[in-house]
C-alpha cells in the first residue's frame, strides 16, 4: 500500500507499487546481496527502493550497478544509530556525499564501537553458549566491510543448534533485556544531523513510533528540536509504529513540514518484514532528492 503526505508535488516518478526507503543487505545485518535486493524490489513492481545498510554506505557502488543493469532507480542511503537523551534513535540519511570528512570520521568512529561491543558480548555469551568470536565472524558475509552487530550474533548461535532462527535469538539471549546485552555507543542524534547536513544529505527519523522498541520515545519536544536544525522527515509508515503513533506523528510533520517516509525495513531472511509492505510516493522521493545536496549518482534514478 502506497502512503503519501498530504502535499500535492509534481513528480517525475509517477504513482504505482511506491519506493521501499528502508532495506537492508549483507553490508550489514541483512542476508541478501545488493544485487538481490534490486531483484526483489523490481519483482515486487516496487517504482523504486533505497539501500539502507546501518552505518556504512559499503554497500552502494553494488547496488549502483545493479540498479543500473536493471534499470531499476534507486537511492543510497544509511541506517545511523544515535541517542537522544535515555533514547536510541534511528535515523535514516539519504543522499549524503560519503566522502565527506565528517561523516566518514562518524562512521569510523561508531563501526568501531559496535565492533568492539559486539565482541564483549560475544566473550559474555560464550561462558554460558557454545560459540565463539571465530563463529560470529563465520556468519558476516563482506569481511571488514561489514557493519558487525547482534544480528551476526544470533546467527552464530542458530548454526551451534541453540535457535532454529534469528528471531527466537532475538527474543532470547540477543534481546536487548538480556543480560548479555550491551547498548550500541552511539552519537547523539544532533551529532548525526550536523554531519548529514554538512555531506548535503536528508535526514529522517525510522520508526520513531516504535513502542516494541523502545520504552521511552522521541517527545514531541525532541522532535521539534531536531526539526529545527534540518530534520528532513519521520518513517510514519513502519510496521512497529501502531496507529496511534501514526497518528501523532503525522501531526507533527504537519506541525513542521517534515516528509512523511515509509518503508519495510526488509532485511532478507533476517526478519519476517516482506519488502514494499510499506512505501513511500514518488512525490516525496522527489522532494528528498530535491532537498539533497550531496550524492547524486547517476544510478539514483534510471
Amino acid at each position: 500500500m502506497t502512503h503519501e503526505d498530504t502535499a500535492t508535488v509534481s513528480s517525475p516518478f509517477g504513482v504505482g507499487a511506491g519506493w521501499d526507503l528502508h532495506c537492508h543487505t549483507v553490508f550489514s545485518d541483512g542476508t541478501e546481496t545488493p544485487r538481490r535486493m534490486v531483484e526483489q524490489a523490481q519483482q515486487q513492481g516496487l517504482e523504486g527502493l533505497a539501500i539502507t545498510d546501518h552505518d556504512t554506505n559499503a554497500g552502494w557502488d553494488q547496488a549502483r550497478q545493479a540498479a543500473h543493469d536493471l534499470g531499476m532507480p534507486l537511492l543510497p542511503g544509511t541506517e545511523i544509530t544515535a541517542q537522544d537523551g535515555r533514547v536510541s534513535v534511528h535515523m535514516l540519511a539519504y543522499l549524503y556525499d560519503p566522502k565527506d570528512p565528517v561523516i566518514a570520521g562518524l562512521f569510523a568512529k561508531t563501526r568501531e564501537a559496535r565492533l568492539t561491543r559486539t565482541r564483549t558480548m560475544v566473550e559474555r555469551i560464550s561462558q554460558d553458549y557454545p560459540i565463539t568470536w571465530q563463529d560470529v565472524l563465520d556468519q558476516v558475509k563482506e569481511g571488514s566491510k561489514t557493519t558487525v552487530g547482534r544480528p551476526h550474533i544470533a546467527d552464530a548461535l542458530v548454526k551451534a543448534g541453540i535457535y532454529g532462527d534469528r528471531s527466537q535469538a532475538f527474543a532470547g539471549v540477543c534481546s536487548s533485556k538480556s543480560a548479555y546485552y550491551l547498548p550500541t555507543p552511539s552519537p547523539t542524534t544532533h551529532q548525526v544531523l550536523e554531519a548529514v547536513n554538512h555531506a548535503g544529505g536528508v535526514l529522517i527519523i525510522a520508526h520513531p513510533g516504535a513502542v516494541s522498541r523502545n520504552a521511552v520515545l522521541l517527545s514531541d519536544r525532541q522532535i521539534a528540536a531536531l526539526a529545527r536544525e534540518g530534520l528532513g522527515g519521520l518513517e510514519v509508515w513502519h510496521r512497529d509504529n501502531p496507529p496511534e503513533q501514526r497518528r501523532r506523528l503525522l501531526a507533527l510533520a504537519q506541525r513542521w513540514g517534515l516528509l512523511v517516509t515509509g518503508g519495510s525495513d526488509w532485511h532478507g531472511q533476517g526478519k519476517p518484514n516482506r519488502m514494499g509492505e510499506n512505501s513511500t510516493s514518488g512525490e516525496v522521493v522527489a522532494r528528498i532528492v530535491d532537498k539533497a545536496q550531496g550524492s547524486r549518482p547517476a544510478a539514483w534514478r534510471n
